[in-house]
């Protein structure tokens, strides 16, 4: 058996070794005890649920016209003249709000199935303001959904005229 005194020193720190930071004692997010429980170092077994295409699109729509993504962010996302309506209405961002960031607060669809559509209505929270969005989804030959028309507030939908 090997005993050490207790007053002998480390050796000393190296290049290759790093000082031991403490780990934090709570999970990431939350307080103590609100880790998944299980097996050590598992997580649960859930796998996300999927979010239906409107409620996709309403987030998508969100961040564009609030200024934060890109309109070209849609490109792919849009046909007909949804892309060209999210050109006139993103410069102006309509959207942001001077508070905290703005909020989906509710989304609901209204089924076309013979025309492989459906036309969607949000509510927006923009800091004290709550706001009005509607769009519609059409399902193209490939089974993706892509918005074709957007309006916010009765705007969006008018053609601009020269």
């Amino acid at each position: 058996m090997d005993i050490t005194p207790a007053t002998q020193t480390p050796p000393p720190a190296t290049a290759t070794t790093r000082p031991r930071t403490p780990r934090p004692r709570t999970a990431p997010g939350g307080p103590a005890g609100t880790r998944p429980r299980g097996a050590a170092g598992t997580h649960p077994r859930t796998a996300p649920r999927a979010l239906p295409p409107h409620t996709v699109f309403a987030e998508r729509l969100l961040a564009v016209l609030s200024g934060e993504r890109p309109v070209h962010w849609m490109l792919g996302h849009t046909v007909g003249e949804a892309y060209e309506q999210l050109v006139r209405l993103a410069p102006t961002t309509p959207l942001r709000s001077l508070g905290p960031r703005p909020v989906l607060r509710r989304c609901s669809v209204q089924p076309h199935p013979l025309h492989g559509a459906v036309e969607a209505f949000a509510s927006i929270a923009t800091g004290h303001r709550v706001r009005a969005m509607a769009f519609r989804l059409e399902r193209g030959a490939d089974q993706r959904w892509r918005c074709a028309a957007v309006e916010l507030d009765g705007l969006g939908v008018t053609p601009h005229h020269a």
